[in-house]
């Protein structure tokens, strides 16, 4: 099979494309033959040693793909040869095929793309459980978005009008916030001047956000810390700016706010009961129409580099994919 290789850290470019064995499934495994495999900003990390999991050189990149099951390891029940499936490996999803276990598995449904499917399961599980069960979100609350066009940002916006908040998108430029709106975005905020907190301030009347979703760290961390409400969660998901900032705890006080850390492969771990839950009513929520993912561009698997550079470049609105099977 082909598989994109990464066997000296660095970037993108350091990627090779080549052939590598076939794959077999083990207890509780199956094989999936991969047609679309999603990136995701952690990728960009991973390949460059600086993701907190480091896997043993060489290794295969990607954390979600979607295609058709191909073989099944024993003791696997529920999924057969043939399914349509979208995976959450971890790593190894760009290749052209990936064992994945059998809990880290959905059936897609019948009117999902696998192009869509291969990039649906982080963003809008972590997106979910950020605004669930880590905030608890509630109707008429004002939730703020940075990061608001990314793949974690859109479904945040998406999920949050879901939930009956009100949403304000914030980004760095006037097309990714128009991108944003598509998602149901109720307020726009344009933060390349590097104010946040006075724009959100006189949007809410001086109380601030109730919630904050915040995949972005880095300079705007404590802005955003400083326009949050009585009682706000300030939800800390990532730092795809690639600073990590600190906390000032006296704002914590002053505000009664909270920091909640969003640790999706944690919890998974910790309570796969709820996750699947989750899951389960994300693709009801898919079905229904009440959700509409968006795959912002589609590269070749040989292409592989346009595509990270992609998340370099910090040019990426919703979700960014590779064609492994025509």
């Amino acid at each position: 099979m082909k598989a994109i290789l990464c066997k000296s850290l660095g970037p993108p470019e350091n990627l090779i494309l080549e052939e590598v064995d076939d794959l077999i499934p083990r207890e509780k495994e199956v094989l999936l033959e991969v047609y679309y495999s999603a990136l995701n900003f952690p990728d960009t990390l991973q390949i460059e040693g600086k993701y907190q999991y480091k896997p043993s050189l060489p290794f295969i990149p990607g954390s979600e793909a979607a295609g058709i099951v191909k073989d099944i390891g024993p003791n696997v029940r529920g999924i057969d040869i043939g399914d349509r499936v979208m995976a959450s490996p971890g790593i190894g999803a760009m290749a052209e095929q990936v064992c994945v276990p059998l809990s880290k598995l959905k059936k897609i449904p019948k009117n999902m793309s696998f192009n869509t499917a291969s990039g649906f399961p982080m963003v809008y599980t972590t997106s979910y459980y950020a605004l669930k069960q880590r905030s608890e979100l509630m109707p008429k609350e004002k939730l703020l978005v940075l990061g608001a066009s990314g793949g974690l940002g859109f479904t945040a916006v998406e999920l949050g009008k879901l939930m009956g908040a009100e949403v304000i998108a914030a980004a760095s430029s006037e097309e990714k916030l128009q991108f944003a709106k598509t998602a149901g975005a109720d307020y726009l905020v344009n933060y390349s001047d590097g104010d946040l907190k006075t724009k959100i301030k006189a949007l809410t009347n001086g109380k601030g956000a109730d919630v904050i979703f915040d995949p972005v760290g880095g300079d705007f961390f404590e802005q955003a810390t400083r326009c949050i409400n009585w009682n706000g969660r300030h939800l800390v998901v990532g730092f795809a700016s690639g600073e990590i900032p600190k906390y000032k705890a006296n704002i914590a006080l002053l505000k009664g706010a909270s920091m909640v850390g969003v640790f999706l492969g944690r919890w998974m771990k910790e309570e796969p009961i709820a996750y699947d839950e989750n899951f389960d009513e994300l693709l009801d929520y898919f079905k229904q129409g009440k959700i509409n993912p968006s795959v912002y561009q589609s590269f070749k698997m040989n292409d592989f580099v346009s595509a990270f550079n992609l998340f370099k470049e910090r040019r990426v609105m919703g979700k960014v994919t590779l064609e492994i099977k025509h």
